[in-house]
């Protein structure tokens, strides 16, 4: 019997040990560890700031236009194919212009960029009450300037997630 209970205390100390491994990397969790899915992340595909930063928040616009460019085109997809698989979110699309022109020319301009841009994810099947739009003109920009360089940033349309439609 001494034999047996020697081999028993040894394989519960054993189990013991492999159970109180303090090294997080062992079971690919901790920090930096087995890349680990940080909800509400960039990383996490379901979230807002993969949204932003991987698929793309804005298109930008030509000078006096509000027609989708093919590259606007291919962001409003990457938005559309995220807002569908993500549908629990709505959305508020700014229009924005540069300085250049009259106030009310501007705000005009913003809201057709805005709706071109709501148009075009409604037509690749996001449901347009998920959808509402705001024009800001050149009350907004993004950047201040004269130069083209700086006017081509502040004609866009930025698709902000506004919240859930289950709240």
């Amino acid at each position: 019997m001494k034999l047996l209970s020697k081999v028993a205390a040894i394989g519960a100390l054993t189990l013991i040990a492999a159970c109180s491994n303090n090294d997080p990397s062992a079971l690919g969790g901790g920090a930096g560890g087995g890349g680990a899915l940080v909800p509400g992340s960039p990383s996490d595909p379901r979230s807002p700031a993969y949204f932003q930063q991987t698929v793309g928040d804005r298109v930008l616009f030509a000078v006096d236009q509000s027609t989708l460019s093919p590259q606007a085109q291919t962001i409003l997809q990457g938005q559309a194919d995220w807002l569908l698989a993500n549908p629990d979110f709505v959305a508020n699309i700014e229009g924005h212009a540069d300085e250049q022109g009259t106030r009310e020319y501007n705000l005009a301009l913003g809201a057709r960029r805005a709706n071109a841009a709501r148009e075009y994810l409604i037509s690749r099947g996001v449901a347009g009450n998920r959808l509402t739009t705001v024009s800001y003109g050149k009350e907004r920009p993004i950047e201040i300037c004269s130069t083209e360089e700086c006017y081509s940033k502040n004609r866009r349309a930025v698709t902000v997630l506004t919240g859930s439609t289950l709240g």
